[in-house]
């Protein structure tokens, strides 16, 4: 497996401005902030094992019990220890999706098998995903909405996946990390089908909600008790730090926040799809804080030496060059992406 290259490199590209990483366009809550440097009295301890009172702020913000979270140093974190909790020998993979899934299956020696999108069904994942599935895998990632591509699955197919794959007896991993940029995310959620399905893992994190990417932390609900029990040995007791539950705990109450996000995405992603068209790129229909489009292949070089940073994606599997998703941030941002591009596309 080749190695995975993510977005959000503003070490290497210094002084660019950032759409190669997609989290809430308003920054990190100053309470956020606020909680963090407080925490800070309380380093010279160790982190709290279980991260019991985070779990529990979880639970309400979810509604659910603490006793189905889990807590992890991001989510990427949590995809690894659930990889040696389950230790797969076959798992079923979209093409393109997120690389964390791979390279966490790679690490247990399993075999990925690729289910390929096809660009002119709009890369979504249709109905012939059912025909892939069979009693050899042990796992199956789902990105929902997708990373990169942005394609939500409708609740009503991910019902007939979720029934599959119990009576294949396979484990379901829903990522739901970027459903939070998306209207009416109540209607694609599978939070309800939890205490139905045991097979069903769900992965959110505060990355993108709260844009706290640096922070590192992420959750999973899951009402099987036996899988998170094992997913907590294949961890260590202090995989997140005291500055983390404490921020995660002040996120949690920045309701107004999170709307406010969700409002600004929806209306800066309508322009950015929008001017993208007028300037002759091919945009797909992606419903997350990110837009995901194809152009020139040498479009990423372009916009590095204008100081915008693209997302580059001719590394995932099942993509080539020519294939960029780029963030949904502040207006004023936006518009210099915008300007950006028309300067290089003219």
């Amino acid at each position: 497996m080749k190695k995975y290259i993510h977005g959000g490199d503003v070490y290497s590209h210094e002084g660019c401005l950032d759409f190669s990483a997609n989290c809430n366009p308003l920054g990190t809550p100053e309470s956020v902030k606020e909680a963090v440097i407080r925490s800070l009295d309380g380093v010279v301890h160790y982190p709290q094992v279980g991260c019991g009172p985070l779990r529990e702020a979880i639970a309400g913000y979810e509604g659910t019990e603490a006793d189905h979270v889990i807590c992890g140093n991001g989510a990427a974190d949590l995809i690894f220890s659930l990889c040696r909790a389950k230790m797969p020998r076959r798992a079923l993979l979209p093409a393109p999706t997120f690389g964390e899934y791979e390279q966490a299956l790679s690490s247990v020696g399993c075999e990925a098998e690729y289910f390929y999108l096809k660009e002119e069904e709009g890369f979504a994942v249709g109905e012939s995903f059912l025909d892939a599935l069979h009693r050899k895998l042990d796992m199956v990632f789902l990105c929902n909405p997708n990373n990169p591509t942005g394609v939500l699955m409708e609740r009503e197919f991910l019902f007939q996946v979720l029934r599959t794959c119990r009576d294949l007896d396979i484990l379901l991993v829903v990522d739901e990390c970027f459903l939070d940029f998306v209207r009416e995310p109540e209607n694609y959620t599978l939070k309800a089908q939890l205490s139905r399905y045991h097979n069903l893992f769900i992965l959110k994190a505060f990355t993108k909600r709260y844009a706290m990417a640096g922070i590192r932390l992420g959750y999973g609900l899951c009402e099987n008790r036996e899988l998170l029990e094992r997913m907590e040995l294949m961890t260590q007791p202090w995989n997140v730090s005291s500055p983390a539950q404490a921020a995660g705990i002040a996120a949690l109450k920045e309701q107004e926040y999170v709307q406010a996000g969700r409002e600004m995405v929806f209306a800066e992603a309508e322009y950015l799809k929008k001017e993208l068209l007028f300037l002759g790129l091919k945009v797909y229909p992606s419903s997350a804080n990110y837009i995901f489009f194809k152009g020139p292949d040498d479009l990423w070089e372009a916009c590095l030496e204008r100081k915008l940073l693209l997302r580059d994606c001719s590394n995932y599997p099942g993509l080539g060059k020519g294939y960029y998703r780029a963030a949904v941030k502040k207006p004023e941002e936006n518009r210099k992406l915008v300007e950006g591009l028309r300067e290089i596309l003219k």
